[in-house]
């Protein structure tokens, strides 16, 4: 298994290692539940240097990315990032993305661990015809997400920088316990906070730094929990190369264009038979690939569940068949042979 640039101290702090995308990775440091609560009532830090990490540059680099990706790259302005998604010709999805400019000209995309070969294949092959380059910076980057409402409390502390006022989406550059940082206003759990950008040499000590300031480590499995409330999609389980995500809650990220995303005509073509939502269990826990039923036929399957540690109940992302797919709806999820009353609910699950 690979390594990231923390894996010596992740140890130390007592972290159970696992593989996750060929990575060596803490799923805890103690407790799954803890870490969560400690996200989302004061602040955790994650390491996410598994992540991929391009750069898109060149003259004509929105014009690359106004092709290659669903949301609008040439309307993101200096200093400001976005959510997206990588289409491909068949109008499903080759990955989800965040997109940032941190500078001038220069367009910083962030992919999913597992997708980073796949990714940079499929960008590339895309770029004859397009003055732009796609530069693969993962292993020369390592990544810190910093979350919870007590963020920027702890990284005033550790910062010269002003990260009180920077809005959502914002990304700028400063120093975090004296190492030069990139530093987005972004994060996967549903939290404020930032995903901190810096070398693989650097990261170390900003970790250290930041759990001495207060962060509560936290690893895969809080992350988990905490994206799974806030109904965020992980790519292979709600989204794949054969979702058409104008039948999911992510919809809103798909801006038709003149001319045309990679895809765009098959994507609006698509009908929806079955459509992405959430479930609540009021009892058991539901896993990816439990059936779910209605009337005694399966209409759908889990992509994602487990339990709510804020809700204290089972919830679960699903692919059902549209004409049951409106909120309020009952249905019946497949537990170990048990089958437990579930109704479909608005996403996300909690408000922050």
């Amino acid at each position: 298994m690979r390594q990231t640039p923390l894996y010596e101290l992740h140890k130390r702090l007592g972290a159970r290692m696992v593989e996750f995308a060929g990575f060596a990775m803490p799923l805890h440091y103690g407790s799954i539940k803890a870490e969560h609560l400690a996200v989302r009532e004061h602040v955790g830090v994650f390491d996410v240097s598994h992540m991929g990490e391009f750069w898109v540059v060149g003259e004509e680099a929105p014009v690359f990315l106004e092709y290659a990706t669903t949301n609008r790259a040439s309307r993101l302005k200096f200093g400001r990032a976005q959510y997206t998604l990588i289409p491909n010709a068949s109008g499903g999805v080759v990955d989800d993305a965040y997109l940032y400019l941190p500078e001038r000209g220069r367009y910083l995309m962030v992919v999913n661990a597992a997708n980073v070969e796949k990714d940079y294949r499929h960008l590339t092959a895309l770029l004859p015809g397009y003055a732009a380059q796609v530069y693969d910076a993962s292993e020369e980057t390592a990544l810190l997400a910093l979350q919870g409402p007590k963020t920027v409390e702890l990284l005033s502390g550790l910062t010269d920088a002003d990260v009180a006022s920077p809005k959502k989406n914002t990304v700028f550059r400063a120093n975090v316990a004296g190492r030069p940082a990139i530093l987005a206003r972004t994060g996967y759990t549903g939290e404020d906070g930032f995903e901190i950008f810096l070398t693989p040499e650097d990261a170390p000590a900003v970790f250290e730094a930041l759990v001495e300031a207060g962060a509560q480590p936290a690893g895969l499995g809080a992350r988990d929990t905490l994206r799974l409330e806030m109904g965020y999609p992980l790519y292979g389980h709600e989204l794949t190369d054969a979702t058409n995500p104008l039948c999911t809650p992510y919809a809103w990220v798909v801006k038709p264009k003149d001319p045309p995303f990679l895809g765009q005509e098959r994507m609006l073509a698509g009908p929806c038979p079955k459509r992405l939502v959430g479930l609540v269990l009021d009892s058991g826990i539901p896993r990816e690939g439990y059936p779910v039923e209605k009337d005694g036929r399966e209409v759908g399957r889990v992509t994602s569940g487990g339990v709510s540690p804020v809700l204290g109940k089972g919830i679960a992302l699903a692919w059902v068949e549209a004409d049951w797919a409106e909120e309020g709806t009952a249905l019946l999820v497949v537990v170990r042979g048990r089958r437990l009353p579930a109704r479909v609910h608005a996403l996300p699950f909690i408000r922050r």
